[in-house]
Formats: structure tokens, C-alpha cells, sequence
């Protein structure tokens, strides 16, 4: 007799999803390409095969590189994001990717709104992943001076390095 490929009435994948991340901002040009660029090099670190990428909730900036500050921070650490272009996030990337993850509150509740009822995936902010900042929103530094900039690299490493570690260890 086959195995069976149910579990209590449910069926079971053959294989686990493939992790994939997807950052959301606003208009994708700031926090969520910083937090993809923190991300990309956590992952290399671990050696964590992940997809990645990043979006926004607003259409205003579909096409363009990241800002030129957050271009600037990322270089200084030794990241280079000028190739990114920015894309508005989707209802079928609720599917295609494992962890939609908000920058801030308001991206989150769009999130929740957009997101469809039978998707997979797992909606938060990034904070939330990082011990005590659970709820935090990663600031929005397009308005301000350049350290806003910096600000935002610390927050989004930060959150990149804590969801990392959740995704590795299950």
C-alpha cells in the first residue's frame, strides 16, 4: 500500500516552501531595498538559500532606483543597491513568498487588507522579529537629512539578522 499524503485529513506538501522574503515600504526606494541589502548579506552570511526581494505599497516610484541617500548608506557598508528598481507589492506575492514583511505600521494594515484569505504567509513587521521591539516601526528617513538614513540601516540589520535566525531555526 502507498503512503498516505494526508495527516489528519490534510494533505502534506512533498517539500517544504522554499523561504522568500519580501519587504514592504511605501514607495519602495528607502527602508524596504535597505532592509532586501541587509537581508541579501545576512543570508550569505548563514548561507541560508532564501528568495528576497522588495516592494511598496504606493505606485509613485514603480521603476526607480532607490534613493540616493539609501544608496549612499548601503555603499558605506558595502552593499551596492543601485540595480534595484522599485515594484508595488501584489496580492499574488502573498503566495510567492513565505514572509511579507511591513516596515512600519501602516504598510502592515495595508498588508492585512491586500493579503488574501487562503495565503500562506507569514504578515509582520520587521521589529517585531527583533527581542523588545516587538510593535516598533522602522522610521522613515526620506524627509529627513542623511542620519535618518543611518538610523534606518541600523534598524532594518538589525531586524534582518533576528528574522535570519528565525528562518534558520524553524
Amino acid at each position: 500500500m502507498a503512503p498516505s499524503n494526508r495527516i489528519e485529513g490534510h494533505p502534506v506538501s512533498p517539500q517544504p516552501q522554499k523561504p522568500a522574503v519580501l519587504f514592504v515600504c511605501l514607495g519602495n526606494i528607502c527602508r524596504s531595498p535597505l532592509a532586501e541589502a541587509a537581508f541579501r548579506v545576512e543570508a550569505a552570511r548563514l548561507g541560508l538559500d532564501v528568495e528576497i526581494d522588495s516592494a511598496g505599497t504606493g505606485s509613485w516610484h514603480v521603476g526607480e532606483p532607490p534613493d540616493r541617500r539609501a544608496q549612499a548608506v548601503a555603499r558605506r557598508y558595502g552593499v551596492d543597491i543601485g540595480r534595484c528598481r522599485a515594484r508595488q507589492v501584489t496580492r499574488e506575492d502573498f503566495s510567492r513568498f513565505t514572509h511579507v514583511v511591513a516596515l512600519d505600521e501602516s504598510v502592515l494594515v495595508t498588508l492585512r487588507r491586500l493579503r488574501p484569505r487562503d495565503a500562506a504567509a507569514e504578515v509582520a513587521l520587521l521589529l517585531d522579529y527583533v527581542d523588545g521591539r516587538a510593535g516598533e516601526s522602522v522610521a522613515d528617513p526620506y524627509y529627513g537629512g542623511d542620519d535618518g538614513f543611518e538610523t534606518t540601516w541600523a534598524d532594518v540589520t538589525s531586524g534582518a539578522a533576528a528574522l535570519a535566525r528565525r528562518i534558520v531555526g524553524g
